[in-house]
């Protein structure tokens, strides 16, 4: 696949070596040409000295073939603007982009544009170690509608089977972080303790989802 990153910054340089590694072709965009010289002079791709929202320079780093396009730069409105020239004018289907105002990330995340909103995530992931509790969006679809979070299971849940906790909570589990592993569970796998849950679920759901994580299993027979 082609794939145009805009922003040459620690973020994009990483992203451009590990993607052509992957064997994967490369251009970077960045207004600054100095900022190349974080690529190596082992870097086989394409750099190009521009504003990633320009046409022009989209067009030069090979945007109408490209299969993705990523915009990391420093400044929150012009990987916006970018990501949505990227996809509105040129049609990319895999766009994302950084921002660091979270209260923007959600907004640009309803225009159907994933973000990853840099400092928001590094906080929350801090958080989440200190004050496990309720449930952290890892993901939303692009109406907003559904999301994958890891969601706070109370010690109660220990012992119980996956089958249980989603018959009582509603929830389809997508994977459990035990030990620093990621595993895909069975309905026969029982949740142990240190277990991180990753679910599924309607965002509208959120509250409810956390109450009965923090509950625990209801008896069986009751309701």
């Amino acid at each position: 696949m082609h794939i145009v990153i805009m922003g040459c910054g620690r973020v994009g340089s990483a992203l451009a070596q590990t993607l052509e590694q992957q064997g994967h072709t490369v251009a970077v965009i960045d207004q600054d040409p100095t900022a190349f010289r974080r690529l190596g002079p082992g870097f086989g791709g394409r750099r190009v000295t521009g504003v990633g929202f320009d046409q022009d320079t989209l067009r030069e780093a090979g945007i109408e073939e490209a299969g993705a396009f990523a915009a990391v730069s420093s400044g929150d409105n012009s990987n916006i603007i970018s990501a949505r020239v990227a996809r509105e004018m040129f049609g990319v289907e895999n766009v994302a982009a950084r921002i660091y105002d979270p209260r923007r990330a959600e907004v640009y995340q309803r225009l159907g544009i994933p973000t990853v909103a840099t400092v928001r995530w590094t906080a929350d992931q801090m958080l989440r170690r200190l004050l496990p509790s309720g449930a952290e969006p890892l993901w939303r679809d692009p109406t907003g509608g559904v999301q994958l979070a890891e969601v706070h299971a109370s010690p109660k849940w220990v012992g119980h089977k996956i089958s249980k906790l989603q018959e009582d909570t509603g929830v389809r589990v997508a994977f459990l972080t035990r030990l620093g592993e990621a595993i895909l569970p069975t309905s026969q796998t029982v949740l142990q303790e240190g277990d991180l849950v990753h679910v599924m679920m309607r965002t509208d759901d959120v509250e409810k989802v956390e109450a009965a994580f923090a509950g625990g299993p209801e008896e069986e027979g009751g309701h």
